[in-house]
């Protein structure tokens, strides 16, 4: 796969997603990074403002997330803006790559969980390094299990988590680009 034939969504936060698009840009990737008016943006590169009715496209109830993610979130604009841009995300990339803590009721730490979760109802590839644990795991359909060195292997995919990247995080990330477009 060539990298001029190849898109990053993403979401332009802080922490993972400045990495997925920091990496992107090295090799010559272009990024989509779904945002919102008063967003604080990290990356300003393919910055695709999302439209109030396309904000509202990605609505998802907040009382049905928290039932499927076994946790409660909170109910501010700001944080449904948050989820309705993981939609995008998603929704647009063929594998979903996240950097985050996967929990023992298999579940992805946070509001990244919520794009793994969605990932996983869309059925597609997808891979979470874990950054207590240091490795990729891969979502089987049943659990996540240990992955040795995932490639990018679908020229749109999604990069996205947590906003509290570690150095192993970093890391993670840099190499699956090594990989995938050396």
């Amino acid at each position: 796969m060539k990298p001029e034939d190849c898109i990053l969504y993403s979401g332009a936060a802080n922490g993972a997603e400045a990495a997925f698009g920091a990496a992107a840009e090295r090799f010559g990737i272009d990024e989509v990074n779904f945002t919102f008016d008063g967003h604080n943006d990290a990356r300003r590169r393919g910055i695709r403002v999302l439209t109030h009715e396309e904000l509202a496209h990605g609505d998802v109830s907040l009382s049905y997330v928290s039932k499927l993610m076994h946790r409660s979130y909170p109910d501010t604009p700001l944080f449904k803006k948050v989820l309705q841009t993981i939609y995008y995300q998603v929704n647009h990339g063929q594998e979903i790559y996240v950097v985050g803590k996967i929990l023992p009721d298999q579940t992805v730490k946070g509001g990244t969980g919520w794009g793994a979760e969605f990932a996983k109802l869309c059925n597609k590839p997808l891979f979470v390094f874990d950054q207590e644990r240091d490795g990729w795991f891969q979502w089987s359909g049943e659990a996540f299990e240990p992955s040795k060195d995932p490639v990018i292997r679908h020229p749109h995919f999604c990069g996205t988590g947590t906003r509290f990247l570690s150095e192993s995080g970093a890391a993670a990330v840099a190499a699956l680009f090594e990989r995938s477009f050396r």
